[in-house]
C-alpha cells in the first residue's frame, strides 16, 4: 500500500490532505484519478531552466499543468506548440501553464529551444508528482496494457483546485478544447 500526503498552505491555515492508493501495479481501478473540486497536490520540479518551480508559485492565478510522455516526439510537440500559441489568450485569462513529462532538464531545455516555448517545463524523472496526480499507471498501448505516462491535463484555480481534470487526451486539438471549456 502506498499512502501520498499532500500538504496545502491555504490563506489563514494549514490543511493537510491525505490519498491512499492500493498497490497501483496490479489493477487501473486502483489507479489515482483526481476529481473536480479536490485540492490538486503540491510539488516541487526542477524546470528546463534548472529552476525550482511550486505548484504553490502559481497561487493567485489558474495554471494549467499538463503531463505528457516525451519531449520531442510527435504528439508531445503538437501539444506543446498549441500551448504555445494560445498562451497569450490564457495569460490574458489569468492563467499560466506548466508541462511536465519524466525527461531530464537538459532534453527540456532542447525541447524549449527548438520549438521556441515559452512556458515552464518541469521534469518529473522519477514519475512521483505524475503517479500523484494519475498521470502514470496503466494504460493500452496498441491493446495491451502497459505502465506509463497517461496523457492528462488539469487546471488549477486560484486556491490551488481542480477546476478541470482530463486523462486520456488526445494531443491534436486538445489544446483548443481545454480553452472552450474554461
Amino acid at each position: 500500500m502506498v499512502t501520498y500526503v499532500f500538504n496545502k498552505l491555504l490563506p489563514g491555515h494549514c490543511r493537510s490532505l491525505a490519498r491512499t492508493v492500493v498497490d497501483m501495479t496490479t489493477e487501473s481501478n486502483n489507479q489515482i484519478r483526481l476529481s473536480e473540486g479536490e485540492f490538486a497536490p503540491e510539488f516541487t520540479l526542477t524546470n528546463d531552466k534548472g529552476e525550482k518551480v511550486s505548484l504553490s508559485d502559481f497561487r493567485g492565478r489558474k495554471v494549467i499543468v499538463y503531463f505528457y510522455p516525451k519531449a520531442d516526439t510527435p504528439g508531445c510537440t503538437t501539444e506543446a506548440c498549441d500551448f504555445r500559441d494560445s498562451l497569450s489568450e490564457l495569460n490574458n485569462q489569468n492563467i499560466d501553464v506548466v508541462g511536465i513529462s519524466p525527461d531530464k532538464v537538459e532534453a527540456l531545455a532542447k525541447f524549449r529551444d527548438k520549438y521556441e516555448l515559452t512556458f515552464p517545463l518541469l521534469s518529473d524523472e522519477d514519475k512521483s508528482v505524475m503517479t500523484a496526480y494519475g498521470a502514470f499507471g496503466e494504460k493500452k498501448n496498441y491493446g495491451k496494457v502497459v505502465q506509463g505516462i497517461i496523457r492528462s491535463t488539469f487546471v488549477v484555480d486560484e486556491e490551488g483546485k481542480i477546476q478541470l481534470a482530463k486523462y486520456n487526451v488526445k494531443a491534436t486539438g486538445h489544446v483548443a478544447r481545454i480553452i472552450k471549456e474554461l
